[in-house]
Protein backbone atom coordinates (compact mmCIF):
# COMPACT_ATOMS: atom_id res chain seq x y z
CA UNK A 1 0.00 0.00 0.00
CA UNK A 2 1.57 3.77 -0.91
CA UNK A 3 1.66 5.62 1.79
CA UNK A 4 -0.07 9.44 1.28
CA UNK A 5 2.19 12.01 3.03
CA UNK A 6 0.35 15.17 4.77
CA UNK A 7 0.97 18.12 6.33
CA UNK A 8 -2.02 19.70 7.18
CA UNK A 9 -1.60 19.77 10.84
CA UNK A 10 1.58 22.23 10.26
CA UNK A 11 -0.60 25.64 9.55
CA UNK A 12 0.47 28.55 8.22
CA UNK A 13 -0.81 31.92 10.76
CA UNK A 14 -2.74 33.75 7.31
CA UNK A 15 -4.50 36.92 8.38
CA UNK A 16 -8.28 37.12 7.48
CA UNK A 17 -9.08 37.51 3.42
CA UNK A 18 -5.71 35.63 2.49
CA UNK A 19 -5.97 34.47 -0.87
CA UNK A 20 -4.14 31.66 -0.33
CA UNK A 21 -6.58 28.62 0.55
CA UNK A 22 -4.48 26.90 3.55
CA UNK A 23 -7.85 24.61 4.25
CA UNK A 24 -8.01 22.65 1.20
CA UNK A 25 -5.25 20.37 2.43
CA UNK A 26 -6.97 19.28 5.83
CA UNK A 27 -10.52 19.16 3.29
CA UNK A 28 -8.87 16.98 0.88
CA UNK A 29 -6.99 14.50 3.50
CA UNK A 30 -10.82 14.32 4.89
CA UNK A 31 -12.59 14.14 1.43
CA UNK A 32 -10.43 10.58 1.06
CA UNK A 33 -10.86 9.24 4.59
CA UNK A 34 -14.91 9.41 4.19
CA UNK A 35 -15.09 8.54 0.45
CA UNK A 36 -13.02 5.45 1.62
CA UNK A 37 -10.33 6.29 -1.37
CA UNK A 38 -7.77 6.15 1.12
CA UNK A 39 -8.02 4.01 4.91
CA UNK A 40 -6.91 6.09 7.63
CA UNK A 41 -3.39 4.23 8.53
CA UNK A 42 -2.80 4.76 4.50
CA UNK A 43 -1.45 8.44 5.57
CA UNK A 44 2.08 9.52 6.85
CA UNK A 45 3.41 12.32 8.13
CA UNK A 46 6.69 13.03 6.73
CA UNK A 47 10.05 14.38 8.65
CA UNK A 48 11.09 17.98 8.25
CA UNK A 49 13.46 18.68 5.38
CA UNK A 50 16.79 19.74 7.10
CA UNK A 51 19.00 22.51 6.33
CA UNK A 52 21.35 20.34 4.77
CA UNK A 53 18.89 19.16 2.23
CA UNK A 54 17.06 22.30 1.61
CA UNK A 55 21.00 23.82 0.71
CA UNK A 56 21.22 21.15 -1.83
CA UNK A 57 19.23 23.62 -4.22
CA UNK A 58 18.76 26.68 -2.03
CA UNK A 59 21.88 29.23 -0.70
CA UNK A 60 22.94 28.79 2.66
CA UNK A 61 21.62 32.47 3.18
CA UNK A 62 18.61 32.17 2.32
CA UNK A 63 17.63 29.32 3.72
CA UNK A 64 19.17 30.96 7.55
CA UNK A 65 17.37 33.81 6.56
CA UNK A 66 14.02 32.08 6.03
CA UNK A 67 14.70 30.02 9.32
CA UNK A 68 15.54 33.12 11.49
CA UNK A 69 13.05 35.42 10.15
CA UNK A 70 15.49 38.27 8.03
CA UNK A 71 13.79 38.13 5.23
CA UNK A 72 13.45 41.98 4.26
CA UNK A 73 9.87 43.94 3.04
CA UNK A 74 10.29 43.46 -0.37
CA UNK A 75 11.27 38.97 -0.25
CA UNK A 76 8.39 38.72 1.93
CA UNK A 77 5.97 40.76 -0.43
CA UNK A 78 7.12 38.87 -3.67
CA UNK A 79 6.72 35.68 -1.68
CA UNK A 80 3.31 36.72 -0.75
CA UNK A 81 3.04 35.44 2.97
CA UNK A 82 3.24 36.89 6.17
CA UNK A 83 6.99 35.10 8.21
CA UNK A 84 6.15 33.17 11.43
CA UNK A 85 7.47 30.13 13.11
CA UNK A 86 4.58 27.99 11.81
CA UNK A 87 5.46 28.90 7.89
CA UNK A 88 9.32 27.83 8.48
CA UNK A 89 8.05 24.44 9.72
CA UNK A 90 5.21 24.06 7.30
CA UNK A 91 7.74 24.63 4.31
CA UNK A 92 10.10 21.91 5.96
CA UNK A 93 7.45 19.73 6.53
CA UNK A 94 6.20 20.18 2.71
CA UNK A 95 9.76 19.84 1.19
CA UNK A 96 10.12 16.67 3.48
CA UNK A 97 6.98 15.10 2.26
CA UNK A 98 8.01 15.15 -1.62
CA UNK A 99 11.55 14.11 -0.34
CA UNK A 100 9.58 10.97 1.24
CA UNK A 101 7.10 10.46 -1.39
CA UNK A 102 9.96 10.15 -4.33
CA UNK A 103 11.99 8.08 -1.97
CA UNK A 104 8.83 5.40 -2.24
CA UNK A 105 8.29 6.06 -5.44
CA UNK A 106 11.75 5.22 -6.71
CA UNK A 107 11.27 1.88 -4.73
CA UNK A 108 7.55 0.88 -5.25
CA UNK A 109 6.48 2.82 -8.60
CA UNK A 110 4.59 5.61 -6.70
CA UNK A 111 4.09 8.06 -4.07
CA UNK A 112 2.22 10.54 -3.00
CA UNK A 113 1.87 13.54 -1.32
CA UNK A 114 -0.96 16.09 -0.34
CA UNK A 115 1.25 19.01 -0.89
CA UNK A 116 4.18 20.41 -2.61
CA UNK A 117 4.26 21.16 -5.75
CA UNK A 118 6.43 25.00 -4.67
CA UNK A 119 7.84 25.63 -8.29
CA UNK A 120 8.21 29.24 -7.78
CA UNK A 121 10.88 29.21 -5.47
CA UNK A 122 14.34 29.65 -6.98
CA UNK A 123 17.89 29.18 -5.23
CA UNK A 124 18.40 32.78 -3.48
CA UNK A 125 14.33 33.44 -3.19
CA UNK A 126 10.78 32.45 -2.86
CA UNK A 127 7.43 33.81 -4.85
CA UNK A 128 4.13 33.30 -5.30
CA UNK A 129 3.80 31.64 -1.97
CA UNK A 130 6.40 29.15 -2.60
CA UNK A 131 9.34 29.27 -0.05
CA UNK A 132 11.25 26.27 -0.70
CA UNK A 133 11.17 24.22 -4.37
CA UNK A 134 10.43 20.90 -2.72
CA UNK A 135 10.61 18.65 -6.21
CA UNK A 136 13.75 20.39 -6.76
CA UNK A 137 15.47 19.10 -3.54
CA UNK A 138 13.60 16.16 -3.88
CA UNK A 139 15.41 15.30 -6.90
CA UNK A 140 18.66 16.88 -5.76
CA UNK A 141 18.73 14.22 -3.31
CA UNK A 142 17.87 11.11 -5.65
CA UNK A 143 20.49 12.62 -7.64
CA UNK A 144 23.16 12.71 -5.55
CA UNK A 145 22.14 9.22 -3.61
CA UNK A 146 22.27 7.68 -6.94
CA UNK A 147 18.94 6.29 -6.84
CA UNK A 148 18.36 7.81 -9.96
CA UNK A 149 20.36 9.01 -13.18
CA UNK A 150 17.99 11.07 -14.70
CA UNK A 151 14.68 13.25 -13.34
CA UNK A 152 11.80 14.00 -15.78
CA UNK A 153 9.59 16.52 -14.04
CA UNK A 154 5.94 17.36 -15.73
CA UNK A 155 4.64 20.43 -14.49
CA UNK A 156 0.60 20.57 -15.26
CA UNK A 157 0.53 23.53 -12.31
CA UNK A 158 -1.88 26.58 -14.59
CA UNK A 159 1.46 28.35 -13.55
CA UNK A 160 4.78 28.40 -15.03
CA UNK A 161 6.97 26.28 -12.66
CA UNK A 162 9.94 29.38 -13.53
CA UNK A 163 11.88 28.80 -9.73
CA UNK A 164 12.22 25.12 -11.09
CA UNK A 165 13.49 25.47 -14.58
CA UNK A 166 15.79 28.06 -13.29
CA UNK A 167 17.23 26.47 -10.82
CA UNK A 168 17.30 23.27 -13.37
CA UNK A 169 18.83 25.47 -16.57
CA UNK A 170 22.33 24.13 -16.67
CA UNK A 171 21.58 20.62 -16.03
CA UNK A 172 21.13 18.03 -17.95
CA UNK A 173 19.95 15.34 -15.70
CA UNK A 174 16.54 16.86 -15.13
CA UNK A 175 14.08 17.66 -17.67
CA UNK A 176 11.60 19.97 -17.03
CA UNK A 177 8.25 20.10 -19.10
CA UNK A 178 5.81 22.85 -18.64
CA UNK A 179 2.54 23.02 -19.91
CA UNK A 180 1.12 26.80 -18.50
CA UNK A 181 -1.32 29.60 -19.12
CA UNK A 182 0.83 31.87 -21.25
CA UNK A 183 -0.68 35.54 -20.07
CA UNK A 184 -0.70 34.50 -16.26
CA UNK A 185 1.99 34.55 -13.14
CA UNK A 186 4.76 34.61 -13.06
CA UNK A 187 4.85 37.77 -15.93
CA UNK A 188 8.67 36.63 -16.68
CA UNK A 189 8.97 33.23 -17.46
CA UNK A 190 11.73 31.03 -17.27
CA UNK A 191 12.78 29.21 -20.26
CA UNK A 192 11.97 24.51 -19.20
CA UNK A 193 13.31 22.29 -21.75
CA UNK A 194 10.20 21.75 -22.96
CA UNK A 195 7.82 24.93 -22.66
CA UNK A 196 4.30 24.43 -23.47
CA UNK A 197 2.48 27.78 -23.17
CA UNK A 198 -1.50 28.11 -23.96
CA UNK A 199 -4.02 30.56 -24.63
CA UNK A 200 -6.74 32.15 -22.41
CA UNK A 201 -9.49 30.26 -22.22
CA UNK A 202 -7.93 26.87 -23.82
CA UNK A 203 -10.12 23.86 -22.73
CA UNK A 204 -10.45 20.36 -22.42
CA UNK A 205 -9.81 19.09 -26.29
CA UNK A 206 -6.96 21.25 -26.82
CA UNK A 207 -5.01 21.05 -23.58
CA UNK A 208 -4.70 17.46 -24.26
CA UNK A 209 -3.89 17.48 -27.67
CA UNK A 210 -0.84 19.65 -26.52
CA UNK A 211 -0.19 16.87 -23.48
CA UNK A 212 0.00 14.50 -25.27
CA UNK A 213 2.02 15.94 -28.27
CA UNK A 214 4.15 17.19 -25.46
CA UNK A 215 4.77 13.98 -23.87
CA UNK A 216 5.76 12.36 -27.38
CA UNK A 217 8.37 14.74 -27.50
CA UNK A 218 9.90 14.20 -24.23
CA UNK A 219 13.45 12.66 -25.66
CA UNK A 220 14.80 8.97 -24.27
CA UNK A 221 12.01 8.78 -21.76
CA UNK A 222 12.89 4.90 -20.72
CA UNK A 223 16.25 6.88 -19.65
CA UNK A 224 14.57 8.70 -16.83
CA UNK A 225 14.79 6.65 -13.40
CA UNK A 226 11.31 9.08 -12.09
CA UNK A 227 9.33 11.19 -12.90
CA UNK A 228 7.53 14.23 -10.74
CA UNK A 229 4.11 15.10 -11.40
CA UNK A 230 2.86 19.02 -10.18
CA UNK A 231 -0.85 18.14 -10.57
CA UNK A 232 -2.10 21.41 -10.02
CA UNK A 233 -5.99 21.66 -9.58
CA UNK A 234 -5.73 25.30 -11.16
CA UNK A 235 -6.44 24.90 -15.16
CA UNK A 236 -9.69 24.41 -14.07
CA UNK A 237 -11.92 27.26 -15.45
CA UNK A 238 -13.58 27.58 -11.76
CA UNK A 239 -9.98 28.90 -10.49
CA UNK A 240 -9.86 31.99 -9.25
CA UNK A 241 -5.86 32.41 -10.63
CA UNK A 242 -5.99 30.05 -13.51
CA UNK A 243 -7.06 31.44 -16.73
CA UNK A 244 -7.72 28.16 -18.37
CA UNK A 245 -11.04 26.43 -18.74
CA UNK A 246 -10.69 22.75 -17.91
CA UNK A 247 -13.70 20.75 -16.70
CA UNK A 248 -13.52 18.69 -14.23
CA UNK A 249 -13.27 15.44 -16.55
CA UNK A 250 -11.23 17.00 -18.71
CA UNK A 251 -8.16 17.41 -15.18
CA UNK A 252 -9.39 14.13 -14.63
CA UNK A 253 -8.52 12.98 -18.11
CA UNK A 254 -4.98 14.97 -18.20
CA UNK A 255 -4.09 12.77 -14.66
CA UNK A 256 -4.73 9.53 -16.41
CA UNK A 257 -2.70 10.31 -19.56
CA UNK A 258 0.22 11.26 -17.29
CA UNK A 259 -0.19 7.88 -15.37
CA UNK A 260 -0.48 6.20 -18.25
CA UNK A 261 2.26 7.72 -20.14
CA UNK A 262 4.16 6.80 -17.08
CA UNK A 263 3.18 3.41 -16.20
CA UNK A 264 3.57 2.14 -19.63
CA UNK A 265 7.25 3.14 -20.14
CA UNK A 266 7.50 1.27 -16.18
CA UNK A 267 8.39 4.76 -15.05
CA UNK A 268 8.06 5.66 -11.34
CA UNK A 269 6.26 8.79 -10.44
CA UNK A 270 6.17 11.41 -7.67
CA UNK A 271 3.19 12.70 -7.28
CA UNK A 272 2.62 16.46 -5.82
CA UNK A 273 -0.87 18.53 -5.31
CA UNK A 274 0.73 21.81 -6.42
CA UNK A 275 -1.79 24.53 -6.97
CA UNK A 276 -5.28 25.31 -6.09
CA UNK A 277 -7.73 27.87 -6.11
CA UNK A 278 -10.79 27.60 -6.86
CA UNK A 279 -13.54 30.19 -5.77
CA UNK A 280 -15.79 27.15 -4.46
CA UNK A 281 -12.54 25.37 -2.22
CA UNK A 282 -14.59 22.22 -2.97
CA UNK A 283 -13.94 22.49 -6.51
CA UNK A 284 -10.48 22.07 -5.74
CA UNK A 285 -10.43 19.04 -3.02
CA UNK A 286 -12.96 17.03 -6.06
CA UNK A 287 -10.18 17.77 -8.28
CA UNK A 288 -7.45 16.62 -6.27
CA UNK A 289 -9.12 13.78 -4.65
CA UNK A 290 -9.57 12.16 -8.29
CA UNK A 291 -6.04 13.19 -9.04
CA UNK A 292 -5.52 10.75 -5.69
CA UNK A 293 -7.59 8.17 -6.79
CA UNK A 294 -6.70 8.00 -11.06
CA UNK A 295 -3.08 7.88 -9.71
CA UNK A 296 -4.03 4.40 -6.90
CA UNK A 297 -6.05 2.89 -9.96
CA UNK A 298 -3.63 3.29 -13.04
CA UNK A 299 -0.15 3.13 -11.64
CA UNK A 300 -0.73 1.18 -7.75
CA UNK A 301 -3.68 -1.40 -8.69
CA UNK A 302 -1.68 -3.11 -11.45
CA UNK A 303 0.85 -5.53 -10.82
CA UNK A 304 0.11 -5.41 -7.21
CA UNK A 305 1.37 -1.76 -6.64
CA UNK A 306 4.19 -2.81 -8.59
CA UNK A 307 3.04 -1.22 -11.79
CA UNK A 308 5.71 1.49 -12.57
CA UNK A 309 8.29 0.65 -11.01
CA UNK A 310 11.75 -0.97 -12.71
CA UNK A 311 14.42 -3.34 -10.75
CA UNK A 312 17.45 -1.42 -9.26
CA UNK A 313 19.67 -2.17 -6.98
CA UNK A 314 18.28 -3.02 -3.67
CA UNK A 315 21.57 -3.01 -1.79
CA UNK A 316 20.44 -0.14 0.10
CA UNK A 317 16.70 1.44 0.42
CA UNK A 318 16.29 4.75 -1.26
CA UNK A 319 17.82 7.58 1.18
CA UNK A 320 20.18 5.20 3.29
Amino acid sequence: MTPIFYTDQFVVPLPAGHRFPMVKYALLRERLLTTGAVADDGFAVPPAASDAELTLVHTTGYVRDVVEGTLDATRLRRLGLPWSAGLVERSRRSVGATIAASRWAADHGLGLTLAGGTHHAFASRGEGFCVFNDVAVAARILRQQGTVDRVLIIDLDVHQGNGTAHIFRDDPSVFTFDIHAAGNFPFRKERADLDLPLEDGTGDDAYLEVLRDGLARIPDPSGFGIAFYLAGADPYRGDRLGRLALSKAGLARRDRTVFEYCQTIGLPVAVTMAGGYAADVADTVDIQTETVRTALRVIESRDGGAAGRRPRDRGAAPGT
